[in-house]
């Protein structure tokens, strides 16, 4: 797959590129470029960043943080069984615990609930740092969620991080998750006022809190192209009469007036 000219491999993180000093120097810089590139598409094209996942795959499968790459560009194209292979693989070689809450997602996209819910529970998680731990919280709820369970999902997001009032790069998504569980059980002004703080925490706009605030007030978002179009169409059909009045075309002004429908 091609790669701009303006990559150069140097952009990655400096761990990455130290593990990629195991391989030759050409090799090393050919996949350190597949791996910036799939960190650049993987939001925008995740389709795009898979593909440069399988290529850096090819030429180094045996390095951690390809593994990684991989299993995270699979997951953003919800090739679950796939991403969870290659998280398992990437944790094999490292022997950490970073990937755990992924990993538990992964079982919640190939429909096994149970298993995300056994993973939160296991001592593997009391090794993970405080985004992890929030990180697997959010799977836990979103898996009793898939259950059916959503007093059960509310309890679990109900933590002193979420109760906090300091704001963490966590702490939007958390809220957020508290806000949508809390209205999937119909408790409608709780639910808006956590979608209230979940803008207050949201800003990189990672999450479209805004949005749903804006519904729960009954707040309409027209489209300014589409109102352009519709304001033409008006100034089009007043024309149209004024030609008809005069005399001068169109329909004779004592006409019957058409339906809406026939005017389109």
């Amino acid at each position: 797959m091609p790669i701009p000219e303006d990559v150069t491999g140097d952009e990655i993180d400096k761990d990455v590129k130290q593990e990629l000093q195991s391989l030759p120097k050409t090799l090393a810089e050919d996949v350190a470029r597949n791996l910036v590139m799939v960190a650049r598409l993987i939001d925008e094209d995740p389709e795009g960043a898979y593909g440069y996942s399988r290529v850096a795959l090819r030429l180094a499968s045996r390095v951690a943080a390809v593994r990684e790459a991989a299993g995270f560009a699979a997951y953003a194209n919800q090739k679950y069984s796939e991403a969870l292979a290659e998280f398992r693989a990437a944790r094999r070689m490292t022997g950490t615990v970073e990937l755990w809450p992924v990993m538990a997602d992964c079982e919640r996209g190939l429909g096994r609930p149970e298993k995300a819910l056994d993973m939160a529970g296991a001592p593997e998680v009391h090794k993970l740092d405080k985004a992890g731990q929030v990180e697997m919280r959010l799977v836990a709820a979103g898996a009793r969620r898939d259950m059916g369970q959503l007093d059960a999902a509310i309890v679990t997001l109900q933590s002193s991080e979420l109760a906090s009032n300091s704001v963490q790069p966590w702490t939007a998504r958390l809220r957020y998750a508290y806000a949508d569980a809390l209205l999937a059980v119909g408790r409608r002004d709780e639910a808006r006022e956590w979608f209230a703080k979940a803008v207050e925490a949201d800003r990189d706009g990672s999450t479209d809190a805004s949005d749903r605030l804006a519904e729960l007030d009954g707040v309409e978002f027209v489209d300014a192209l589409d109102e352009d179009e519709h304001e033409h169409e008006h100034e089009d059909k007043g024309e149209h009469e004024d030609e008809g009045e005069n005399g001068t075309g169109g329909e004779p002004a004592d006409a019957a007036p058409q339906e809406d429908g026939d005017k389109d």
